[in-house]
Formats: structure tokens, C-alpha cells, sequence
């Protein structure tokens, strides 16, 4: 079933446009690995799909009801859950009152202040900072902001999550831990559209991979498929290490 669809989605700054009409759409339970390289429109594009910027043309679809221009927190209620390249917490605040935030103002439905500590415990498990719980945001490493945060985008129950390089910054033991997070999403049914600067971090898991370059959707389809095409593999990833 499709979860997703963009219809010639379009933006521009100015003169520059950041995405020439955009088409594509995704079924549930996919994991989408999004490339290209910096400047291709690939955070422009998340931000339409998020509610942060309105495209000056195109619709956005989902579960087949348009919900183009709809802000964040609409969004949000409807399934879209997302990160950002920097993770940005409430410093002062607890790692468990902070997902206590996501937890109580991304609710569909109101819950007592037990039903909500005990969703905090089981975000605090899948992303493993059950041991950080007690302690000040702003006293975490890159990697567990980053985990913070993606306790965050799921604190909505979303279907939909749009990953921003949750392994950019980090040592391989954190981009390891990465991979095994990706895989655990995948296990509980979620879709997932992930920009990563390098593949390798989604190989494992990814269905299908859209490559986006000056705004324009270049190549679309199964990672084998996309990625045998050595010119693309070096004009829009780069060489792996």
C-alpha cells in the first residue's frame, strides 16, 4: 500500500532552484536510502515532507490524503517523525523529561502522566538511554543526541520517519550501532526515507535508493540497480572507504 507520494514537488530560493519537480512514491514498510550530494535538494526535500517549507508547486500524499503546506505538528499527529543532521535537545532538561515533551504533546489521544512515563521508559529501551536517563541533555555525546533525538521522532508512534545522517560525526563503533538501529526500525514495521553520507551505513537495509542531483530526481530504484552505475556512484556518493 502506498504510504507517501510526491507530485512534482518544486522550490526554489530565489533563482536558485533547489527541487525541479520531484516525483516519486513509497510503500509502506520500505526503507529509502536518499543520496546525492551537498546542494542536491536532498534536506529541502525533507522539509516539504516534514511541513517546514511549502513547495511553490507540487502536492504531497499521505495514506492518499493531501497534506501539502500542513505545519509540522499536523504532520506529526498524522505519522511523520523526523531528525535533523544536529541534534539540537533541551539542554537543561533531563533525557527523560525531553522525550517526556515528545511523548505528551505528540499524543493522539490524552494519557495519564503513568501511561506517559511508561512510553518514556520504552522509547529510553529501543534506543538504548535507559542508563542516561536521570542525566542533563546537554551532557550527551554527539552519537546519544542523536539517539535522543530519534526517541523524539518516534515519540508520535509515526509511520513515516525521515532520518537525517543519524551516523554523520560518529566513530565506526557509533556508526555500527547506527546500522543495528535502522534494522530494529525495519523489524517494527516502520518506513523510512535515511540520508546518510555514506551507503555502506544503509546497504544492509535499504530497499530502494532515490539519488538526488541539483534538484532533480537522477536515478530511482533497487541499490544494486543504482549503484552498479560507476559514474553515479562517483559523481553522487563518492568512494567508499
Amino acid at each position: 500500500m502506498t504510504l507517501l507520494e510526491a507530485r512534482g514537488i518544486s522550490v526554489a530560493y530565489g533563482g536558485l532552484v533547489a527541487l525541479g519537480g520531484v516525483d516519486f512514491a513509497i510503500e509502506e514498510r520500505q526503507v529509502i536510502a536518499l543520496l546525492g550530494p551537498n546542494g542536491s535538494g536532498k534536506t529541502t526535500l525533507f522539509d516539504v515532507l516534514s511541513g517546514l517549507r511549502r513547495p511553490a508547486a507540487g502536492d504531497v500524499w499521505l495514506r492518499g490524503e493531501r497534506v501539502t503546506g500542513l505545519p509540522p505538528w499536523q504532520l506529526a499527529r498524522r505519522g511523520v517523525g523526523r531528525t535533523f543532521q544536529i541534534p539540537e535537545p533541551f539542554g537543561a532538561l533531563s533525557v527523560r523529561d525531553n522525550v517526556l515533551v515528545g511523548v505528551t504533546f505528540q499524543a493522539r489521544r490524552p494519557r495519564t502522566r503513568a501511561e506517559r512515563l511508561r512510553e518514556v521508559e520504552r522509547l529510553l529501551t529501543i534506543v538504548g538511554l535507559t542508563d542516561r536517563a536521570g542525566d542533563a541533555a546537554a551532557t550527551l555525546s554527539l552519537g546519544e543526541r542523536k539517539r535522543l533525538e530519534l526517541a523524539l521522532a518516534l515519540s508520535g508512534r509515526p509511520a513515516l520517519l525521515l532520518l537525517d545522517e543519524l551516523a554523520s560525526g560518529l566513530s565506526p563503533k557509533g556508526r555500527e550501532e547506527v546500522v543495528r538501529f535502522y534494522a530494529r526500525l525495519r523489524a517494527h514495521g516502520l518506513t523510512i526515507i535515511a540520508v546518510e553520507h555514506s551507503f555502506a551505513v544503509l546497504a544492509e537495509v535499504a530497499d530502494r535508493v532515490l539519488v538526488l542531483d541539483r534538484g532533480t530526481l537522477v536515478a530511482d530504484g533497487p541499490p544494486a540497480a543504482v549503484l552498479d552505475s560507476p559514474p553515479l556512484r562517483t559523481a553522487y556518493m563518492g568512494e567508499e572507504e
